[in-house]
């Protein structure tokens, strides 16, 4: 298993415990979540059950006694509702002669979203048995974060700072995507994962399709423009597994993809053509929730004059690209390769990457270890996608430039800096130095206008761990 050390040492950790534990493993669909915990047990479970996309109380409730006797509880009658359910969970848990009894429940959204008695049969599974016990890891797992999030993690009722562990399983860095292709066998270079990142994100899902032999414009286009279906349906299904009512947040979707730099409330309700009231406030934090947006607020500005981005590389290809094939081209990208368009889209690609990878920019800089935020900052006339407000008396103002060798600042790029920076410091009145940061994939070629720059980092930092 590629990566997932501190998560794996988590739920080993759980599993060593002396007490019973109650572990939430939670992520966005494909991001590996079941594969984590099947591979950490090696698939040994006293129980395990995945609720059914779309299942209705009455099927679901009659998959779970199936599962229930399937895992060696012979006598188990009807299922009227969930606290039955969990009896019987209890009977088969008090009958196992496991040391330690694993219970592994994945897409419990799935099993709650359509009964509100669900949750609190949960309650009284683990508030009135299993915590009183010594001997049970109890694993819940779903894709609809959100629910996880509020229902079990965040709950303000029986379940209130009841999970003992949280593990929120993220995409893949850079580098987690480097080992993984190494791992199967795929001859790589480091800009050509860049470019499949930029694609795919880090979801291992999608990066299993990839296959030896092809370049990344022909994986490209088996995946999403052959039609044969790897992931030509992904984005309906992406949607339609995290939310009952997809469509709300596609049309929130849909307006954050116009805008690169995002947008905060205001405008996107006006883009959108959607009020500006509390539903738009749950779902622009069901999204946070999930990862598809990030909310930040604008260096010197309050909370409330936030922005929201959108962040999900598959998303963003999809709407950029993928629903755009109207033709049926079979071999769409690969035709694109050395178009304007792509060489376009790859620019702004590169950006989405380096704004995933903050955290390796910091190491790059030498300041992981100084308390930092990142912003971005919209002035009258210029706008920085990724300023590093430091600690120590710095501000990075990042400029981020793809080329495929060492980027040539121009005397325009140079003056374009140089009233970015100006009209940052007028406007936000900052006692911080501001030093110019450029972020390319081969460094920067050595020239007058260089030497304006006080640190580059290159695409081969964004692969650090």
């Amino acid at each position: 298993m590629v990566g997932r050390l501190k998560e794996k040492e988590d739920l080993l950790h759980a599993y060593a415990s002396e007490y019973s534990e109650f572990v939430a493993v939670y992520g966005r669909r494909r991001v590996g979540k079941t594969f984590l915990i099947r591979e950490t047990f090696n698939y040994k479970f006293t129980f395990q059950h995945s609720g059914i996309k779309n299942g209705g109380k009455s099927v679901q409730l009659a998959r779970f006694r199936k599962s229930i006797i399937a895992h060696g509880l012979s006598t188990c009658p009807v299922l009227e509702n969930w606290f039955d359910a969990f009896d019987a969970l209890r009977d088969l848990i008090s009958q196992s002669h496991d040391r330690r009894k694993v219970i592994f429940i994945d897409e419990m959204p799935w099993l709650g979203r359509k009964d509100k008695m669900f949750v609190s049969a949960v309650e009284d599974f683990w508030n009135g048995w299993a915590s009183a016990r010594k001997d049970v890891l109890f694993i819940v797992c779903g894709s609809a974060t959100s629910w996880i999030l509020d229902k079990i993690v965040h709950s303000r009722d029986g379940l209130h700072n009841r999970v003992t562990y949280r593990i929120p399983l993220r995409p893949f860095t850079l580098r987690e995507c480097e080992l993984y292709a190494e791992s199967r066998g795929l001859e790589m270079t480091r800009s050509q994962i860049a470019e499949c990142y930029m694609v795919l994100g880090g979801i291992p899902h999608y990066w299993h399709f990839l296959q030896r032999g092809l370049s990344v414009a022909q994986n490209i286009d088996e995946m999403f423009f052959a039609g044969d279906d790897k992931l030509e349906n992904e984005f309906d299904e992406l949607y339609s597994s995290l939310f009952s009512s997809p469509q709300a947040y596609i049309r929130i979707i849909n307006a954050l993809g116009c805008r690169k730099s995002g947008m905060t409330r205001e405008e996107l309700a006006g883009t959108a053509g959607i009020s500006n009231n509390g539903a738009l406030t749950r779902r622009l934090k069901e999204l946070e929730q999930c990862g598809f947006v990030r909310s930040f607020s604008e260096i010197g500005k309050r909370k409330k004059g936030a922005v929201h981005q959108l962040m999900d590389n598959f998303t963003l290809f999809h709407f950029r690209f993928a629903s755009e094939n109207a033709h049926g081209d079979r071999h769409f990208w690969s035709e694109m390769v050395d178009s304007h368009i792509h060489s376009t889209w790859v620019g702004l690609a590169f950006e989405q990457l380096c704004l995933e990878h903050v955290e390796q920019i910091k190491e790059a800089l030498r300041i992981g270890g100084v308390k930092t935020n990142a912003h971005a900052w919209r002035g009258k006339s210029s706008q920085i996608d990724l300023l590093i407000d430091r600690n120590d008396g710095i501000v990075n103002l990042c400029e981020m430039k793809y080329h495929d060798g060492k980027y040539p600042i121009t005397k325009e790029d140079d003056d374009s800096m140089r009233n970015k920076k100006a009209e940052f410091k007028e406007e936000t009145g900052t006692r911080k130095a501001v030093h110019v940061t450029y972020i390319t994939p081969y460094g920067i070629k050595d020239n007058p206008y260089s030497r304006n720059v006080q640190s580059n980092v290159m695409l081969d930092d964004l692969f650090a761990f």
